[in-house]
This record gives C-alpha cells, sequence and structure tokens, in this order.
C-alpha cells in the first residue's frame, strides 16, 4: 500500500470515528426511560351499582364512570354488560349490553326467567362489565344482591277512607308462609310541596313534606293500618307490597312481592273535634255590688286542630239557644251574668275546629239561681 493510500484511510477512520463520537455524544444528552404500552381506554369499573326486586321484575342502578384506567376523561360512549350470577356458577348474561356515556345514570330492568323466579329464596349477584371499543374490559363492578325464587303473593284490594286519626288503608288479608312477612306501604305526595316558609312569630315553618316515603306494617295479617304523618289538605297516592325476610348465610335479606293497584285520596278534614267533657256550674248570688251570675267550666279539648269553643243554655222549659260571643271562646270557661233568680237554667259546651266543624253539644248540666 502506497504512503497516500495509507494516509487516506487514517483520514478516512479519524472523521468516521468523529462521527461515532459526535452520535453517541448526543445520544447521552438525556436518558432515556423505559418503553411506554400504549393506552388501553379501559373505562374504571363501576362501583356504585345497586340492584331492586318488586315481585319478579329486577331494576339496576349504577353511575358511569368519568375517567378510564389512565386516569384520562372518557370522550365517547361505552358499551355495558350486565351479567348475574347464582352461586359460583358463571357470570351469566343478563338480556342486551347497553351504550351510555361518561357519567350518565346506568338503569337496566330484567324480568326473571322462571328458573329464577322459583323454587326456595336464594341469593342471586348482579354485576355491570364496562368494556372498550375492542370489547376489553378493566373487570366487573361491585356485586349487587338479590333473592331468587318465589316472590310474595301481591296485595290486592286496597283501599284508602279518611279518618280523624289520619288516612285508614285496608287490604285483603292473605295468609303467609313460615316466613317473617310485613306490610309495605309506598307513599307518595301528589301535590306539590309548599314553598318554605315563616310563621307570624317570624320562625321558620315545618320542612317541605317528602314526595316518596315508605311505612312499614308489621302485622301483615291484620288487614288495615293508619297513616297517622299526613298533612290535611295534601293529595297522596298509596301502594303495598308484601315483604318476605330471611336469613341466609347469617345474613338478613328481603325478598318484596309486586305493588298492588295505586290509590288515591286527599287528605281531607270532615271530621268534627270531640265533644267536651267535664262540664260543670256554679251559681253565685249577688252580693256587694257583684251581679248575679251561673259559672261553667269544663276540660280542655286535646284535638290539635281546636279553634274553640260555644256555650248553650237553655231556660227553663224553653229551647237551646248559644249565649257565647260568635267567634269560639278559647279556654274552657264562661261566666253567665244574664241570669235571674229562682230560675234553673240547663247548659250545654260545644268544640270548633279551625275549619269551622262544631262536635255536638256535650252532656248538660243544670242549675238554679238562689231566691232572693
Amino acid at each position: 500500500m502506497t504512503l497516500p493510500e495509507r494516509t487516506g484511510r487514517v483520514a478516512l477512520c479519524a472523521a468516521m470515528t468523529g462521527c461515532m463520537a459526535a452520535v453517541l455524544g448526543m445520544a447521552g444528552c438525556g436518558t432515556p426511560g423505559a418503553p411506554q404500552a400504549p393506552s388501553l381506554k379501559l373505562p374504571d369499573p363501576v362501583t356504585d351499582l345497586s340492584a331492586e326486586r318488586t315481585g319478579n321484575q329486577v331494576t339496576l342502578t349504577w353511575t358511569m364512570p368519568k375517567k378510564n384506567t389512565d386516569k384520562l376523561l372518557i370522550k365517547e360512549n361505552v358499551q355495558a354488560r350486565v351479567c348475574r350470577k347464582e352461586g359460583i356458577g358463571p357470570c351469566v348474561t343478563a338480556g342486551a349490553d347497553v351504550t351510555l356515556g361518561p357519567s350518565a345514570d346506568g338503569v337496566f330492568n330484567e324480568t326473571l326467567p322462571a328458573s329464577l323466579a322459583s323454587g326456595t329464596p336464594r341469593p342471586l349477584t348482579y354485576f355491570v362489565e364496562l368494556k372498550n371499543r375492542k370489547g376489553r374490559s378493566a373487570g366487573l363492578s361491585n356485586e349487587a344482591e338479590i333473592l331468587a325464587g318465589v316472590a310474595p303473593a301481591p296485595v290486592r284490594g286496597l283501599s284508602a277512607e279518611n279518618r280523624k286519626a289520619g288516612v285508614a288503608l285496608h287490604w285483603a288479608a292473605n295468609a303467609s308462609g313460615t316466613e317473617e312477612t310485613v306490610i309495605r306501604l309506598h307513599r307518595k305526595l301528589l301535590t306539590s310541596p309548599a314553598p318554605k316558609a315563616k310563621t307570624q312569630d317570624n320562625l321558620t315553618a315545618p320542612p317541605p313534606e317528602a314526595v316518596d316515603q315508605n311505612l312499614v306494617v308489621a302485622d301483615a295479617q291484620a288487614g288495615q293500618a293508619i297513616d297517622k304523618d299526613i298533612r290535611l289538605g295534601e293529595t297522596y297516592e298509596y301502594r303495598a307490597q308484601r315483604v318476605a325476610r330471611f336469613t341466609i348465610g347469617g345474613e338478613s335479606l328481603e325478598l318484596a312481592g309486586p305493588l298492588s293497584d295505586a290509590v288515591r285520596i286527599e287528605a281531607a278534614d270532615v271530621f268534627p273535634p270531640a265533644v267536651p267533657t267535664g262540664l260543670a256550674a256554679v251559681a253565685t248570688a249577688a252580693e256587694d255590688g257583684r251581679a248575679a251570675a251561673i259559672d261553667l267550666s269544663w276540660q280542655a279539648n286535646a284535638d290539635s286542630d281546636l279553634a274553640g269553643y260555644r256555650v248553650y243554655r237553655l231556660k227553663d222549659d224553653g229551647t237551646w239557644q248559644r249565649i257565647s260571643p260568635v267567634g269560639p271562646l278559647i279556654g274552657p270557661g264562661f261566666h253567665d251574668e244574664h241570669v235571674e233568680a229562682g230560675h234553673t237554667y240547663r247548659y250545654a259546651v260545644t268544640a270548633i275546629d279551625q275549619t269551622g266543624h262544631e262536635s255536638a253539644r256535650s252532656e248538660p248540666t243544670e242549675e238554679t239561681m238562689p231566691a232572693p
């Protein structure tokens, strides 16, 4: 090899070495991290699934997640698969999948197949599984448990009527099984709740009434109950169902029957107050410039809507006449100065409520003014 050729090769090698050094120098400017796997865009699993069985109908509710497992906001609809598991068996798909957007309220309804709506009560567990576009999921939701098996018989003949104590409800009694059974009454307020107001004393009025309430009647065979927690002037709707209670695996579980037909009633005050009792009369002769009089007293009524009283008098063999003022008397007492010596007077008292209903007259009492 000639000297020029050797010199050229040395120069080439030097140039190549410099290029490699430059490349290595660039690579050494930063430390590369571990390779990142591509996002699978798996929706976060549902964590608030709940289930309710009414008769043979099952309703599931849950909230769709906002983010996926990479903590990124979900921007598209998500497919939700509902499945149920009996015992240690597989999770069997229940109906068609539903598609929902992020943060949406999930609802799924199912009529139990005959195999699950018959037999002895046993646990049945539901799950929701959310899938991405490729059908992959991050796992099942929390479990929501109901009871499979024969549901209690429906409540028939439900009726409602106004009573002084509240709304009286009646239904046809039904022979129960060996399990503990109660009646659950579902009450719905149909009139709009009144806005919060203040009383004349500048005190806050009672809070608005809840639209939906459940009342439990422990004696399912009684066939009747009184709802005392009502407000006059409101309209209510009632439905009833039998609920059987079981202890399975040390856990107390309920199995609810179908809801009855609805009955509606306006809670109206059409009843007068109780008749006053304990009426007594005492005559006082005129003396020291004080006119003769007969003083009346009676037991105070306990009616919550009491407005007051009216006093009636019968002189000798005449007719009953009201002798109290036009407006109701506030207290249980009256002073009658329009009396004459030597005459006998009979008295009776009635009670008046806030809507003007008047009770029957009390048992009368009589008093004779002394002769002069």
